[in-house]
């Protein structure tokens, strides 16, 4: 898959998965069209995999945010001792 051909969002590149496995699930497609389909399934596949990591950083990355956000607005007394 080239970066012309790369899904805009997670959502259309789940989509086209879909209709590839659905594709190939029918069993008419021929051995070129299925090498076709494999290839593009595999960058599909890959770029949906980047951007679940890129979220699950995100939210990593929240998380952190908030814990650094409650500690700074306890005060000495609010902590628990080590």
């Amino acid at each position: 898959m080239t970066d012309a051909d790369a899904p805009h969002t997670y959502e259309s590149a789940s989509a086209r998965l879909e209709e590839i496995i659905r594709r190939l699930d029918s069993g008419e497609a021929g051995l070129r069209e299925t090498l076709d389909l494999v290839k593009e399934g595999r960058g599909l596949v890959e770029y949906c995999a980047g951007e679940l990591e890129a979220v699950s950083r995100g939210l990593e990355e929240l998380r952190l945010d908030e814990l650094v956000a409650r500690l700074e607005t306890q005060t000495p007394s609010d902590q628990e001792p080590v």
